[in-house]
């Protein structure tokens, strides 16, 4: 009797823990995310720039597609780009972005209580600005 079942059993659990580890192995978190260099030139949104957004910016209650806080959803490059105040592109002086997260701004982001962003995650939001915020 132990026999018969011991088969099905462990396959579920093999089965199980493969689905649980293939699950895992696609999240990044801050500390992944600060170890990743963005490039002083050629900076790609979809690369660079987004994952920064991802793991630092669009926590709950943040600038995710549902709360949008302070009216900015950072989940997609439309998003990013769609206020010319927030992103202006070719010129990060006058970008509301660049100005919040050089603490040049009104309140600057990330919070404290959120992970910090890196000097490396700044210049590079600075460079891809001064890129041309490209959708790349």
């Amino acid at each position: 009797m132990f026999r018969k079942n011991f088969i099905p059993i462990l396959f579920l659990v093999v089965f199980g823990s493969l689905i649980y580890l293939s699950a895992c192995k696609d999240s990044i978190n801050a500390q992944d995310i600060d170890k990743q260099i963005i490039p002083t030139q050629n900076v790609s949104y979809s690369e660079h720039i987004q994952p920064v957004f991802n793991v630092k910016c669009n926590n709950s209650g943040c600038h995710n597609s549902a709360d949008m806080a302070g009216g900015l959803s950072l989940t997609s490059w439309a998003n990013t780009t769609s206020d010319v105040s927030v992103v202006f592109p070719l010129e990060p002086g006058v970008s509301k972005l660049y100005w919040s997260i050089t603490n040049n701004g009104a309140k600057l982001m990330p919070p404290l209580g959120y992970a910090a962003l890196t000097q490396n995650q700044i210049d590079g939001i600075e460079i891809w600005i001064q890129e041309g915020a490209k959708n790349n």
